[in-house]
């Protein structure tokens, strides 16, 4: 499987310090198609091409709603 990472880091949560989530996402080719990978706490998925368009669609409304595009 041929991955190119592009987000690797712990979240911490912004108030409560001992909370947090180690998060990872890229680019995954295990299946012939260039897809996205999420790995959650070590828990990993590859979704298929209609759920990783949703889910950037969402990111990308998210962040523009938030004013992080500036």
């Amino acid at each position: 499987m041929a991955t190119t990472m592009f987000f690797e880091e712990t979240l911490t949560d912004r108030e409560d310090k001992t909370k947090s989530v180690d998060l990872e996402f890229g680019r995954s080719s295990f299946y012939r198609d260039n897809l996205i990978y999420i790995v959650v706490d070590g828990k990993g998925l590859i979704v298929d091409e209609a759920t990783g368009r949703r889910l950037v669609k969402a990111m990308a409304e998210l962040g523009y709603y938030l004013g992080y595009d500036e």
